[in-house]
């Protein structure tokens, strides 16, 4: 019978571990408390949280408890890990209701009845902390010079670190031994660019308590050329339908680099692996059957069947030219504003296409819009009330894949 690890290890999670022998025994033998760590930077998460949150719920599966750690305290500081500039400063009551937020959306994934996982705010120990006793306990197990040689503070030394930030790796270490001794946690696991901040928890307790714990990151969802995914040009991709619609959200996955399509069918959805290496093996134009199949999957895991089937039947009828589903990314004006004319760019930058009026005049020059299907070629256009159709809707395509509906009334 495989084991949590061999599930993870199959499937493509693991990138480091600590204790490499000991982990892969203690996942056979025994059934472990971990957690994965979550600063509620905003009111939702994102596709870049996702990952971990899909690890979280294979380990569930296996029988193992997960904790959810809310870092209610450690947001106030920030963590400089991926940082050029520090953090916005949050009050308490943004982070309360970030969190709250957050539990709603890992619910889904995550079982928290009868203790099977169990959500925690570092808050409830870190923001009542005597500073003296803390650098005396905890500070004396760190040497600034070690830390100065981690990725996470590297970035920021050379354009100002501050004293704040410097206290983050202490905080989330200090984390990991809270929970230690509260709940029995053994291992904490997180993305591999928390690799420096995860090893500084394992040595705390090891040194401080003599106690075995442990650490593992995870793979980063990464474009082809090695940048973050989970990003558009209407910023990040949000699990929250409000932020990201359905529709949105789908196609955002259908447009997956053929190269990451067999990595994010590994990680980010519950299909048996011989489906996945199956559809992973599709290669020229079947490949597209794939991306239908990983758009699908994640959508439905975050938005529920019947929006993830909404999303695909609207992505293949504008594809095929069909009637327009009812997913579509859709911007609702009054008739008024179309009565002596609209010009193109103010009705793009309405609808979220175009961040400036700069750049959606280098689209129209470059015959990247059309509207009704047919292509804009004058950026001083001016679009009017019989440019819509007779149910009050005309359809904007931005590129090859972006497409928009406006709807008056």
């Amino acid at each position: 019978m495989k084991s949590a690890y061999d599930i993870l290890l199959e499937r493509g999670f693991i990138e480091q571990t600590t204790h490499e022998e000991e982990i892969i025994d203690l996942f056979k033998k025994e059934k472990i408390t971990f957690y994965i760590g979550f600063d509620p930077t905003a009111d939702s998460l994102t596709v870049g949280h996702f990952l971990t949150v899909m690890a979280m719920a294979h380990l569930q599966q296996a029988g193992h408890r997960p904790i959810v750690l809310i870092g209610g305290g450690t947001t106030m500081v920030g963590d400089p890990t991926g940082k050029s500039d520090m953090r916005k400063m949050m009050t308490k009551e943004i982070i309360g209701n970030n969190a709250e937020s957050f539990k709603k959306q890992l619910s889904k994934f995550i079982d928290f009845t009868d203790d099977r996982a169990i959500m925690v705010n570092n808050a409830d120990w870190l923001l009542n902390l005597n500073y003296v006793e803390f650098i005396r306990e905890i500070g004396v197990h760190f040497s600034v010079n070690r830390m100065l040689t981690a990725d996470c503070y590297k970035t920021r030394y050379e354009k100002g670190l501050t004293f704040l930030e410097f206290n983050y790796m202490l905080m989330q270490s200090y984390d990991f031994l809270e929970l230690n001794k509260r709940y029995a946690c053994t291992m904490q696991l997180g993305g591999n660019d928390q690799w420096s901040n995860i090893l500084g928890g394992v040595e705390l307790i090891r040194r401080k308590e003599g106690k075995p714990a442990y650490g593992m990151t995870f793979k980063l969802l990464t474009t082809g050329d090695g940048k973050k995914m989970g990003k558009t040009e209407k910023g990040a991709v949000w699990l929250d339908p409000e932020k990201t619609s359905p529709y949105e959200f789908y196609q955002y996955w259908r447009n997956t680099e053929d190269v990451k399509v067999a990595e994010c069918l590994g990680l980010l959805t519950f299909l048996p692996m011989d489906e996945v290496l199956k559809l992973s093996a599709l290669e020229g134009a079947e490949i597209n059957t794939a991306k239908e199949v990983l758009a699908f999957e994640i959508t439905k895991n975050i938005h529920g069947e019947e929006e993830a089937l909404k999303a695909m039947n609207a992505a293949k009828a504008l594809f095929s030219g069909a009637a327009l589903g009812g997913s579509i990314p859709t911007t609702e004006l009054k008739k008024d504003e179309f009565k002596d004319g609209l010009d193109i760019l103010t009705l793009l930058q309405q609808t979220g296409l175009i961040p400036t009026r700069s750049e959606g005049r280098r689209l129209v020059e470059q015959g990247g819009i059309r509207m009704n299907d047919v292509q804009v070629q004058n950026i001083n256009m001016m679009v009017t009330q019989k440019d819509f159709d007779e149910k009050d809707e005309l359809m904007i395509k931005k590129g090859k894949k972006g497409f928009h509906r406006v709807h008056i009334s």
